[in-house]
């Protein structure tokens, strides 16, 4: 039977029934592809072929009966533009980590596990608990306190699956995907089309929501928030490049510690005021110049903008393509794994310049672990 497959490409697709009607020609009702979905029913051969393209997907996904099924997926509590919102973003978490699964299954490679370390989550009865639980994840995973060139990378590597996609009204946010016979997996989703900046500072701020246990009286966005100052611009590199005690911080020398940490102009100040380094005249100061320039509104477009392009994960594109050099899988599958044409796959391999570009508007990049 197709049903979970089949909801699942839906949702991935963010196609509503009523549309997916519509996109395979009105071939059959949406009704009768709710009962496809509630495995109430089986469509013809020719209905199969017109979903599988309508979905990017091929008929031997739809009909597959292997044991790389997911069970479900639990989303942190945060405000969604609408249910369709949600379950689109739920059906490319459940359809990115099946496909990974998929890669590894083909290549005999086993998962890489969530390296969390014993201690965590670590308690946050206060804000500034956080720069604890930051200092102690950065200990576990040996990173010193030099700036991170690639966090999308390092969290991949550290077991935590990557999801990049352009949705309206949501920087980021956490998710656990159960799995039958296997650990749960977590996944951030975020923003693909803002800038690397802004996309680093949201991978940390959900990193921090994976690892704290933040009591009910203490806000749970500013510790979030907390976190990830902390973990990307740690304090003792901070003192190192700008001294503890400064009356003012200038535009030239946030555009350099940009360059540095990978941080924002905005991120910057906040860590600095955080640790007491700048005082609430120069914080108010340097917001004022922000705002006058408008860099705290939409494109959120500052000197020295980090492209999207930057921070992105690239693990699974990795693996897919060993797995076709290897033979381990068709072209087709691999084009299927990576959301584009058989066409597009082989310019990508002839032409390695180009980069992936996902068929799919709304999926900046797909990327896991």
């Amino acid at each position: 039977m197709i049903g979970q497959r089949l909801k699942l490409a839906r949702a991935a697709s963010g196609l509503s029934l009523r549309d997916l009607q519509g996109t395979i020609g009105n071939l059959v009702t949406a009704q009768a592809i709710g009962k496809y979905e509630r495995d109430e029913d089986m469509p013809s051969s020719g209905v199969l072929a017109a979903l599988a393209r309508a979905l990017g997907v091929s008929e031997d996904y739809l009909l597959a009966t292997d044991e790389l099924v997911l069970d479900g997926v639990e989303f942190r509590k945060k405000d969604m533009a609408s249910k369709r919102e949600e379950a689109f973003v739920e059906g490319q978490a459940l359809h990115l980590l099946e496909r990974y699964l998929a890669i590894e299954d083909a290549l005999g490679l086993a998962s890489v596990v969530w390296d969390r370390p014993r201690e965590a989550p670590y308690p946050v009865k206060d804000v500034a608990d956080a720069e604890y639980a930051a200092r102690a994840i950065r200990a576990h995973w040996n990173l010193g306190i030099d700036p991170i060139p690639n966090l999308a990378e390092l969290l991949e590597e550290r077991g935590i699956k990557i999801l990049s996609v352009n949705l309206s009204d949501i920087d980021g946010l956490t998710a656990t995907v159960r799995r039958k016979g296997g650990e749960p997996i977590p996944v951030i989703v975020v923003m693909g089309n803002i800038w690397s900046e802004r996309k680093r500072f949201t991978l940390a701020h959900e990193l921090g929501h994976m690892l704290m246990d933040v009591r009910p009286h203490v806000n749970g966005e500013k510790a979030a928030n907390r976190f990830a100052g902390a973990f990307l611009m740690p304090v003792e590199a901070l003192w190192r490049e700008i001294g503890k005690r400064r009356t003012m911080i200038s535009l030239g020398e946030l555009l350099r510690l940009k360059e540095l940490f990978g941080a924002s102009f905005q991120a910057i100040v906040y860590r600095c005021h955080d640790l007491g380094i700048i005082g609430d005249a120069a914080y108010r100061r340097l917001f004022q110049v922000f705002n006058e320039k408008g860099w705290r509104k939409p494109p959120y477009e500052e000197p020295g903008a980090i492209p999207a392009e930057a921070e992105q994960p690239r693990r699974m594109e990795r693996l897919c393509f060993r797995a076709l050099a290897e033979g381990a899988i068709s072209e087709s599958k691999a084009a299927e794994i990576l959301g584009v044409s058989v066409r597009n796959l082989t310019r990508l391999m002839d032409q390695p310049s180009m980069g992936l570009v996902h068929e799919n508007p709304r999926i900046r990049h797909v990327g896991t672990d």
